[in-house]
């Protein structure tokens, strides 16, 4: 850090030079090759967070494994899974976090699969009982945060690596809803994407389908999609304001999210129990179902290939059987 700070100095100090020297071609020479130099220093630090994020992950699955409470699952190191959908169609039916690795990502990473419904999805954000702060600021968003090994702990996957989870074909988006009753709704997108962080994380998603009503784009009514529709929406935090409102979004109801000017649907808002007051609507909401007013028990966002089939785990299961040699 003290390496950057110092070529900070010196580029600022070549430019008032080269504001007063007279050979302005050589000036401006430095000040490119010193602009790369803080360019390469930036994206390094990114790295150097990135790898402290992953292994306190780790040291934190390793002393909850002392402890006997987590619900991490070892496949061991010699096959790469891109997903929990491959997981799955290898077999390995039991819910629990696994290792995964993208096609693009540089590293692996620890994901909760969710092999209820079917089988195969990747969840990347939980809410279960407000035991996590989801008002956090870009850079924890992007690196991901939260509980990474108790079997219904909070956390957020990192847009980071939902883009790399999503941009690797298509995707339905399944959003699990239950409020205090212990009523349960859902919804589900096709075709849903994030983007990567040059175009700070947009979201797209495609057809609605589900029992909780389309929060998410506004289909809900023609006229409010102006202004309620999340849909192509970049990510915002209380420290980068990428939404369409005068004012910051995600400062005023304390989460990061795909804010318009601003929602029908805030899935990472407050945890209250229930029904709630407050200056504006910053608890978990989804309008369709239960209003700007009521903050709901608990969520589950996932994803899966919108291609995967169930049914190809059985028949690989049943053709290596069959394979098997005969004693």
């Amino acid at each position: 850090m003290e390496k950057w700070s110092l070529l900070y100095l010196l580029l600022l100090h070549t430019t008032i030079i080269c504001s007063l020297d007279s050979t302005v071609g050589s000036c401006f020479q430095e000040q490119l090759r010193l602009q790369a130099q803080v360019r390469l220093l930036e994206h390094s630090v990114k790295q150097q967070q990135a790898r402290i994020v992953n292994l306190l992950m780790e040291r934190d699955i390793q002393s909850r494994d002392k402890e006997g409470e987590n619900s991490v699952i070892n496949l061991g190191e010699e096959t790469k899974y891109k997903d929990c959908a491959e997981i799955y169609l290898a077999g390995h039916t039991q819910s629990g976090f696994y290792k995964v690795k993208p096609l693009k990502s540089p590293s692996e990473f620890f994901a909760y699969c969710d092999m209820t419904e079917g089988g195969g999805w990747t969840v990347f954000q939980r809410r279960s009982d407000g035991s996590q702060n989801f008002n956090r600021n870009w850079t924890e968003y992007e690196q991901g945060f939260g509980d990474f090994t108790s079997a219904n702990g909070e956390f957020w996957l990192g847009n980071k690596n939902l883009h790399y989870l999503t941009s690797q074909g298509n995707y339905t988006l399944r959003i699990d809803l239950s409020d205090f009753m212990d009523e349960q709704r859902f919804a589900q997108y096709e075709k849903f994407r994030v983007a990567d962080e040059q175009n700070s994380y947009k979201m797209n998603c495609g057809q609605y389908s589900g029992t909780a009503g389309d929060s998410l784009t506004g289909g809900f009514h023609p006229e409010v999609k102006w202004w309620a529709n999340h849909q192509g929406m970049k990510f915002s935090t209380k420290d980068r304001d990428n939404d369409n409102y005068e004012k910051n979004c995600a400062e005023e109801d304390q989460a990061g999210w795909w804010f318009n000017r601003c929602h029908t649907a805030n899935l990472n808002g407050l945890y209250y129990n229930g029904p709630y007051s407050a200056r504006s609507d910053n608890g978990i909401v989804w309008y369709t179902w239960r209003g700007w007013w009521y903050s709901l028990k608990s969520v589950v966002m996932k994803v899966r290939p919108s291609n995967f089939s169930p049914s190809a785990s059985n028949q690989l299961q049943r053709r290596e059987h069959q394979e098997m040699p005969r004693l």
